[in-house]
């Protein structure tokens, strides 16, 4: 048995109060701008200083501005108050928009990794694998995770409403033809139904597998009639799953960029979520390890799950540059403005992200030795995680805040909040069965792999 340790729950503790007090600051900063007046004199000392220079769009609209100037000078000053007014706004909404989408990328991220861990356990389960029963247990903790992060991923869509999702506002939907056209869908009243039927699916698929593999460690030696069932609600699940994660894709992600659609949009966020699952199943399988549990977990097992975090990450790029190279290549203008406005404004993150989640990976987890060596795994593993951290940044960001993004109390803090509640969630769970579960028919398989 796994004892949750007094240090842990410290250091647990420790960043959620850290995270809420950093995240708190954050949305007092933001709200320090709440007139057009106020963001007018700080876009000004913002020039002055160089820190955001003014975007294509601003520069084209100045030269309008003096155009019309030139030929009619009263009428020119009118237009470049009213520009200069409506700009300060829109940076305005970009400012109070910021806490709030911090707050939804580091949720978000967490939610993934879980979901993305209960995915790969149904398909260990369906394939009816022998090598990870071991893990099972460890599994089955991050997923423990899931409906808390479900639920609050989607309190805050809800809540934050149209500072992450512009058509849950009824002013922009009235005066935008194109949301008006998809209002079947995005709405609030579908938007929150799906969210449930969501949650409810992936909580109860988690539910009756945990109860199952508990209940196949007290069986009678023979009796696999629990290890069945998981296999059959896995496979049902996974049916469930692919449906769902898609249209949760699409609900909670891609609709903060209503006018832009990527059919490939669903399989890119599954790729993401899974190699980050299997990341921190391998981390803390490491992690208990370190502690001196888990001693049947070879090499070989850390070789696996390294094996998946490098060809997941390969899948990720397949993904990601198919999406990327047939939008450029198409330049339809309602589908390549997506990436323009990520390359002009967020090349540090996108450029970095690409570079986190498959240069790296390539070039550390290619080698085979490497893959059995903690270590190596442990460095790869926290760059691939960052990187996926940031993947989800560029799809929230741009859409919300535009260029005024940075990487401060908001996010940091949100980061460390969702970080401490889900450490101490999935090991709260460890501590309460087994690590290993004996009952499992493949247990002495896992507990023997070898290659």
């Amino acid at each position: 048995m796994y004892t949750f340790s007094n240090r842990l729950k410290i250091f647990a503790g420790v960043l959620v109060l850290v995270g809420a007090i950093l995240t708190s600051i954050g949305f007092s900063n933001a709200h320090k701008y709440n007139t057009v007046e106020e963001v007018k004199e700080m876009l000004a000392q913002d020039h002055a200083h160089g820190s955001h220079g003014a975007s294509e769009a601003e520069s084209h609209d100045t030269h309008k501005v003096e155009a019309s100037h030139k030929s009619d000078s009263h009428h020119g000053e009118e237009v470049s108050k009213s520009h200069e007014d409506e700009h300060a706004e829109h940076v305005m909404h970009q400012l109070h928009n910021r806490p709030w989408s911090a707050v939804y990328v580091a949720a978000f991220f967490f939610m993934m990794i879980s979901l993305g861990v209960l995915a790969f356990y149904a398909i260990q389960y369906a394939a009816q694998a022998g090598w990870s029963p071991l893990l099972f247990r460890v599994m089955e903790a991050i997923t423990y995770y899931l409906l808390p992060g479900v639920i609050i991923v989607l309190g805050v869509a809800y809540v934050a409403d149209s500072h992450i999702f512009i058509w849950m506002d009824p002013d922009v939907v009235e005066h935008d033809k194109l949301i008006q056209g998809k209002s079947g869908w995005l709405n609030k009243g579908g938007f929150l139904l799906r969210g449930i039927i969501f949650i409810a699916g992936w909580s109860l698929y988690r539910f009756f597998a945990r109860k199952f593999s508990l209940a196949q460690d007290d069986a009678q030696q023979g009796d696999i009639s629990n290890y069945k069932k998981t296999f059959r609600i896995s496979a049902l699940f996974l049916v469930f799953f692919i449906y769902t994660e898609s249209m949760m894709s699409w609900d909670w992600i891609m609709s903060v960029d209503p006018h832009w659609f990527s059919t490939l949009f669903g399989w890119y966020v599954f790729a993401s979520m899974f190699v980050s699952g299997i990341t921190v199943i391998a981390l803390i399988t490491m992690y208990l390890k370190s502690k001196g549990l888990l001693p049947q977990v070879n090499d070989s097992h850390l070789h696996d799950l390294a094996k998946f975090m490098f060809g997941i990450s390969i899948f990720w790029t397949y993904l990601w540059f198919s999406q990327f190279m047939l939008i450029w290549y198409s330049n339809i203008p309602e589908e390549v403005t997506y990436f323009v406005t990520r390359i002009n404004d967020y090349k540090l993150p996108f450029f970095g992200m690409v570079a986190m989640n498959f240069l790296f990976p390539l070039l550390v987890l290619m080698n085979s030795d490497y893959k059995r060596l903690p270590w190596f795994i442990v460095m790869a593993g926290v760059v691939i995680l960052a990187g996926h951290y940031l993947d989800i940044y560029n799809m929230i960001m741009p859409a919300t805040v535009g260029d005024r993004w940075y990487i401060g109390y908001p996010e940091i803090g949100a980061i460390m909040l969702f970080a401490g509640l889900f450490i101490f969630v999935v090991f709260h769970s460890l501590s309460k069965a087994s690590l290993v579960a004996k009952g499992n028919p493949l247990i002495k398989e896992s507990e023997h792999f070898h290659y």
